[in-house]
């Protein structure tokens, strides 16, 4: 019985350090940044900001190279925008092409910037139901509104439609790296598949096909 208990005596010094053990193995840590209806800074996605209210035809939301935004009928590369989150629920847009920041001016009206500033160009973002979102100044208040029929940011007072569909971009595919082409497959209905003898000049006759 004494072996017994020496050994019970032991096992019971380890229960402690075992529970220790799987305490921590088993303890869940938060993955950061991983809620999906959440931006959060760092995070970039290249969107076509498409809408269609109160307009004929669909729109697409374009930064031109010199500054002028427009809602543009078709897909474009000026209408390639780069959503970068700042921080939850506030990002800043990019036009891809142009590399211009879309910024709004204290009346409203929207322009193409070389240079970020965080007061005109950063724009809290809204998820509606319906899967459109709708974009207002961080700072201003102001609701993200086109340019209405086309027309250039220096028109005063936009009245352009205010919900907008974001539509995945196609990112830039990287060219393949040059390299040495593989070897060409065995030609299994020849006498020598694996070119083992060498040019055909070379060959004895009981190698001609």
């Amino acid at each position: 019985m004494g072996w017994d208990e020496a050994r019970s005596e032991q096992l019971g010094l380890w229960v402690p350090v075992l529970a220790v053990l799987l305490l921590e193995a088993c303890q869940a840590h938060p993955i950061p940044d991983s809620s999906p209806l959440l931006q959060f800074g760092g995070q970039v996605r290249q969107r076509y900001l498409y809408t269609d209210d109160a307009q004929e035809t669909e729109a697409h939301l374009a930064i031109r190279a010199d500054g002028t935004v427009v809602g543009a009928a078709s897909r474009s590369p000026e209408s390639l925008l780069e959503l970068k989150a700042l921080k939850p629920g506030v990002i800043q847009i990019l036009g891809v092409k142009t590399s211009r920041f879309l910024c709004q001016g204290p009346d409203g009206t929207l322009y193409g910037s070389l240079r970020f500033d965080p007061v005109a160009c950063s724009f809290r973002e809204l998820l509606l139901e319906d899967g459109y979102n709708i974009y207002h100044s961080e700072t201003l208040g102001l609701p993200l509104r086109l340019p209405a029929h086309n027309s250039p940011y220096r028109d005063s007072a936009p009245r352009g439609p205010a919900r907008f569909l974001p539509l995945p971009g196609l990112l830039p595919v990287p060219p393949d790296p040059p390299g040495i082409l593989g070897p060409e497959p065995p030609d299994v209905g020849s006498s020598d598949p694996l070119s083992m003898v060498g040019p055909s000049q070379g060959r004895s006759p009981s190698y001609a096909s």
